[in-house]
């Protein structure tokens, strides 16, 4: 190799650099530090043409383990009822642990696991031999998952901002407690997939408590800019990196999720550190900058993709790692010293890989192409990877993208819905007005007194030294300098919808609340919501952990709430689904019930404390997670209710109850208040909606609809993490009749 560097074979059979440390453990079983870690990648076709699940499942270990093995086994139908029936396949499955990566304190081991889909939906478990965990005080978890049938969609989880922001009360907010709703939900009704939409982890603290604190406390942004980022330095950001990874993926309620619900993942500026991409241009080319991302993007593929990473990571103290014309970083010696990095793992043809290096990380964006089940396609965006404060994605990995989808699609006909994450909201109320007031010259005096007295606190990052929250509001595809690649991604995704009849969905997350945004044809168009190609729905939900900004915040966005203008066809705004805060009855409700509670779940007044103002219907500031999954699936399993009857007229029925109403949706009014329901999907949204309760099936839209639960949590001391839900729907799309028509914009 150019680099100095030889390949060789490992122990364990992989291909790789650098050599383990040559040591054997003694321990009787497979010590484990962290896992096992479930991933979903794929649905492909096994040797007889049969679907088959593809997916992997990972360990941390300590180093020196002598190849572990999984074995995967038929667990039973998810329907109890359906008892004693029979697998197709070949039944238990054993496989072969690969060794991604090993240092002198750690290993990384890999099992890549595929299995038949069956006619009905089916639990599996995999067990691995002799694990035992390094921590004594950690239980084995539950080491099964349900796959749906094969004529059967996913039932989706999705969660963003898994994680607390520097500084927050964690005991105040009952720490990870939604995933004790979350386990709760799943094993009423399993979960087949859980979509982590960006920041799945919280690395902030790397500059507060971790070793970036001196380089933080230096005053002078020059001196910043050009502090070297040595091996010294990046030592000791890899062992916090990992640190922080073992400490949150390995503790409960969110560890038991991650062995039992496939993951599929996507990161985010958090993932990294607070604001990643969105700093001015200078700035993040600095070496501090370049070395964090570097590590960052090294535990990222570990941890969350179950990929061996690049062979080392920058570092201003081996020239061939800083060389930004090198597609991918460089082995530096002494990072591979006493270490072993698997080189010879192929990529997974769900991945789609950018062409370029990133400008901040040397490495190419991962964006993800995959199914989820029968009817349902899922398209991940690396909107971090080639971020800058001017650009999301470079225009070559847009074409790459849509090159991708529109082939698969093409070639499966059976698929209605794409899903599209994209990490922050595109749908969303615009802020520019507050933009502007950040970037005036209006805050410069007041900047010169933060960097001379520490006038203003807070208000202030100690990056570059602009306002702490213009980075986020520079992330935000609504900001002016996103303005025109936001439009044409929208036009990209009209067109697609359109041409292959596809309803495409967005899910976002970031801002630390809940809501809905939408968009869709001008009513005067009169075109219903069933045919039309721009109705895109943008599932808002975050943050699943972090806490949610104060009410007032929440209360502004709603008030900015407007009818938007995408172009001459297309208008935009936030459904108003929010009816009542989480757990509080409404003005009817209380009066039906004398004013004797006010809450639900038998809580009282003194339990529940009101999240917005009662003019707010838009925009939730509380913990939340969605549920995505089919209204009408083609099997119900012991979990669902009965199949519901058609009825003429629609009976809003209560929070999680089947509903008796099946029809479609109906041709606009002109005249309607966007805001509200626009079609049968979205009337009584709400928790009254039928598809609040996220386990019933609502019938609702049409063969092929989606029902959609976002779970809000009601009080953030309950360390249960108890939640309410907020239903809508969403209808399939038949765009044939305007296929030929041309897009005016």
């Amino acid at each position: 190799m150019a680099d100095g560097i030889h390949a060789q074979s490992d122990a364990s059979g992989a291909i790789g650099v650098g050599r383990a440390p040559q040591i054997r453990s003694t321990a009787p079983g497979v010590e484990v530090m962290v896992g096992p870690l479930l991933n979903y990648r794929r649905q492909g076709k096994g040797p007889s043409g049969e679907p088959t699940w593809h997916g992997s499942v990972l360990i941390v270990t300590t180093p020196g383990q002598v190849s572990p093995e999984l074995t995967l086994s038929p667990a039973g139908a998810v329907n109890s009822s359906q008892g004693n029936t029979p697998f197709t396949g070949p039944g238990s499955k054993r496989f072969a642990g690969e060794k991604l990566y090993e240092d002198p304190e750690k290993a990384f081991w890999r099992f890549i696991i595929d299995l038949p889909f069956q006619k009905f939906e089916a639990l599996w478990k995999y067990t691995i031999k002799g694990l035992a965990y390094v921590d004594e005080t950690q239980t084995e978890k539950p080491q099964i998952f349900a796959v749906p049938s094969i004529a059967e969609s996913m039932r989706i989880l999705f969660h963003s901002c898994n994680g607390f922001s520097v500084g927050t009360d964690v005991d105040a907010w009952s720490g990870p407690a939604l995933w004790n709703d979350v386990l709760r939900m799943h094993s009423e009704k399993p979960f087949h997939v859980m979509i982590g939409g960006g920041d799945q982890i919280y690395n902030d603290g790397v500059r507060v408590d971790g070793p970036l604190r001196p380089w933080t406390d230096i005053s002078n942004p020059h001196k910043r800019r050009e502090y070297p980022f040595g091996e010294e330095m990046r030592s000791e950001c890899d062992e916090y990196y990992f640190k922080n990874y073992v400490r949150w993926y390995g503790q409960a309620p969110f560890s038991t999720a991650n062995g039992q619900i496939p993951q599929i993942n996507i990161w985010d500026d958090h993932d990294i550190i607070d604001g990643f991409g969105s700093y001015t241009d200078r700035f993040m080319r600095c070496p501090v900058f370049r070395g964090i991302g570097g590590v960052a993007h090294k535990y990222y593929l570990l941890f969350q993709h179950h990929l061996a990473p690049p062979k080392s990571t920058f570092t201003t103290d081996e020239p061939a790692t800083t060389d930004v014309s090198v597609d991918g970083t460089p082995a530096d010696p002494a990072q591979l010293k006493n270490t072993f990095v698997m080189t010879d793992d192929p990529d997974d043809s769900s991945y789609i890989i950018g062409q370029k290096p990133g400008p901040y990380v040397a490495e190419r964006s991962r964006s993800i192409y995959t199914q989820l089940g029968a009817h349902i396609a899922f398209a991940g965006l690396d909107a971090r990877t080639e971020r800058t404060r001017h650009q999301v994605n470079y225009p070559e990995t847009y074409q790459l993208i849509f090159d991708r989808i529109n082939k698969e699609l093409e070639a499966n006909k059976e698929i209605k819905h794409l899903i599209l994450l994209l990490g922050v909201p595109i749908a969303y109320p615009r802020l520019q007005w507050l933009e502007n007031i950040f970037a005036s010259p209006l805050i410069a005096p007041i900047k010169f007194l933060n960097k001379r007295f520490g006038f203003g606190g807070n208000l202030f990052n100690k990056f570059d030294g602009n306002v702490d929250l213009l980075d986020d509001l520079d992330d935000h595809y609504t900001a002016h300098q996103h303005k025109h690649e936001r439009r044409d991604l929208v036009h990209m995704l009209q067109n697609l919808a359109k041409k292959q009849s596809v309803r495409v969905s967005i899910l976002g997350g970031d801002v630390h609340l809940a809501a809905i945004g939408r968009f869709y044809s001008k009513p005067k168009l009169g075109i219903p919501a069933e045919q039309d190609w721009r109705y895109m729905p943008n599932i808002i939900s975050s943050a699943i952990t972090n806490k949610p900004p104060p009410a007032a915040v929440a209360n502004l966005l709603a008030k900015r709430n407007k009818i938007h203008h995408l172009d001459h066809e297309t208008d935009e705004t936030l459904l108003e689904i929010f009816d009542r805060d989480p757990g509080l009855l409404g003005k009817a409700e209380r009066a039906a019930t004398n004013g004797t509670t006010n809450g639900t779940n038998g809580t009282t007044n003194g339990d529940i404390k009101k999240k917005t103002s009662d003019t707010n219907h838009a925009t939730m500031p509380s913990r939340n997670y969605a549920i995505i999954a089919e209204s009408n699936p083609t099997a119900t399993t012991s979990f669902s209710a009965p199949a519901p009857q058609p009825a003429a007229v629609p009976t809003p029925p209560t929070n999680g109850a089947s509903p008796a109403e099946t029809s479609t949706p109906t041709a606009p009014d002109p005249n309607a208040n966007a805001r509200k329901p626009i079609h049968v999907g979205e009337s009584g949204a709400g928790t009254q909606h039928p598809a609040a309760g996220g386990l019933a099936p609502t019938g609702l839209c049409g063969r092929y609809g989606l029902d959609v639960s976002l779970r809000v949590e009601i009080s953030p001391s309950d360390k249960e993490g108890r939640t309410e839900g907020y239903g809508f729907s969403i209808p399939a799309l038949d765009a044939t009749a305007y296929v030929d028509q041309g897009s005016r914009w």
